[in-house]
């Protein structure tokens, strides 16, 4: 078997037992998507359903691609390689200069340069399409086509069986529902998803925090009214971004701290009003904070020079690791355990951990780029996992989780590869600052909303070496 014969012979054994697994309809589509352009060398990979009307192409899986290229605006099914949706397998050789780019300026930004798309057919109807991108020129071969024909044949046949309809029926009723609650006043008008300028540069920098670890946002998509007068709004509320994945309102104040008493009687009045909305303000303090963590904080924001007092001794951190190495090593007992750390925080944890363990365990690491790295792009994998983890017992181990937005990622990715279980271990857990609500199922100690360093933390490469772990002043 030559090496092009091998690659798609394993892209279609991961699709199978992706398929075959009961990961939810967006991570499943997303995994297929994933095999798909490793299986052809590609950049990345969309699979798209055309929406009841049959005017638009929305976005059911995705791969390799930035949240902002998927989240350009919306995709018209006939104007967008209409000959796709007529069962025609279309192979464009620059996307850039083809005039059915529906969105040329943002293929040019995530520098595509070719696409091969093929049609998702059901019942003999085309009900979608499944397109595959490159970031070389390439003139895609017979037996190219051929193979992510096989892939949509195959997504059909997937689509038909977890009876997708249902489901977007169902996903359609609840954002309808979603969207009563949201707001009584039906004619208020909904703002733009992606605005042009921002209220304020925070506003910015925080919407880019959120596009790097790709978390859907909405940037002042309602005004709650609060007060009216004889049928007339007197005071309305809007809050700066809404989090749809997680159903969650946020306000940031960050301009003048004497704001922050008028936020907080706004927001108490639209819980009063509104007790199905949540909502969170994040105050100056908090901001600064969540970007000192992600190292965005020039030197003359950052005043955090020293430790201020100490949080966790050698000591007790010892005790407690030895404490979790025992019931994991109990809960894990007669299993293969590869146990998967993300660089360079944990080094300390996952070491002291595996010592402690009295079953044979399989160590591997991950690295993530950050923001200080690709600021305007997305998350990426900058060291994979050199362990096959399909259908094995896999533990994410974690020096800290607070935002939960790094570790949603990383679940999603590995998810995507089928592990038999996956289950996460943090030494520290800050859920005062939790956005996206992950499970953990081991936990160190919870630690209260203060920047700590020490034992494997850092703060600008900086106190990775101490023993214990105390808090910045």
């Amino acid at each position: 078997m030559d090496e092009k014969e091998n690659r798609y012979a394993l892209a279609f054994k991961q699709i199978a037992r992706i398929i075959n697994s009961p990961l939810p309809v967006k991570k499943m589509v997303s995994g297929v998507c994933a095999s798909a352009t490793r299986g052809l060398q590609a950049a990345g990979c969309t699979v798209m359903l055309l929406n009841p009307q049959k005017e638009y192409l929305d976005i059911i899986g995705a791969y390799g691609l930035s949240d902002m290229y998927l989240r350009k605006g919306p995709i018209n099914a006939r104007k967008s390689y209409g000959d796709i949706l007529e069962g025609a397998t279309v192979a464009v050789d620059d996307v850039q200069l083809d005039k059915r780019t529906q969105y040329p300026e943002q293929a040019v930004k995530e520098n595509l340069k070719s696409l091969l798309g093929a049609p998702i057919r059901q019942k003999g109807e085309v009900i979608g399409e499944v397109r595959l991108y490159t970031r070389v020129k390439r003139r895609f071969k017979p037996h190219e086509k051929d193979f992510l024909v096989t892939v949509a044949n195959i997504l059909a046949v997937t689509l038909e069986k977890i009876e997708l309809n249902q489901y977007l029926n169902k996903q359609h009723e609840s954002n309808i529902s979603q969207q009563k609650k949201l707001t009584s006043f039906s004619d208020l008008p909904m703002r733009p998803i992606r605005p042009m300028n921002f209220g304020h540069p925070s506003e910015e920098e925080f919407a880019r925090l959120l596009d790097f670890y790709q978390v859907e946002w909405l940037y002042e998509p309602r005004s709650f009214p609060l007060s009216t007068d004889n049928g007339r709004i007197t005071e309305m509320f809007t809050p700066d971004f809404y989090l749809p994945e997680i159903n969650l309102f946020l306000e940031l104040t960050t301009a003048r701290q004497s704001l922050i008493t008028e936020k907080n009687h706004k927001v108490r009045k639209l819980k009063e009003l509104y007790p199905d909305i949540n909502i969170r303000l994040l105050n100056k303090s908090d901001y600064l904070k969540l970007f000192a963590k992600y190292g965005f904080i020039t030197p003359g924001e950052n005043k955090m020079t020293g430790i201020g007092r100490l949080l966790l001794s050698k000591t007790q951190i010892q005790r407690r690791v030895k404490l979790l190495a025992k019931q994991i090593s109990r809960d894990y007992q007669g299993r293969e355990l590869i146990m998967v750390g993300i660089l360079k925080g944990v080094l300390c944890f996952m070491s002291d951990l595996m010592l402690n363990m009295s079953i044979p365990v399989v160590i591997d690491f991950m690295a993530i780029s950050t923001l200080d790295q690709q600021v305007d792009s997305a998350v990426q994998i900058l060291k994979d996992l050199d362990t096959e983890i399909g259908n094995k017992h896999v533990l994410m181990v974690e020096d800290i989780v607070d935002t939960g937005m790094t570790l949603n990622y990383v679940l999603n990715y590995l998810s995507a590869r089928n592990p038999a279980s996956l289950k996460v271990c943090t030494l520290l857990d800050k859920r005062v600052r939790r956005l996206i609500d992950v499970h953990i199922d081991y936990v160190g100690f919870e630690v209260p909303d203060e920047f700590v360093v020490g034992y494997g933390l850092d703060v600008a490469g900086k106190y990775r070496n101490l023993p214990d772990i105390g808090i910045l002043e």
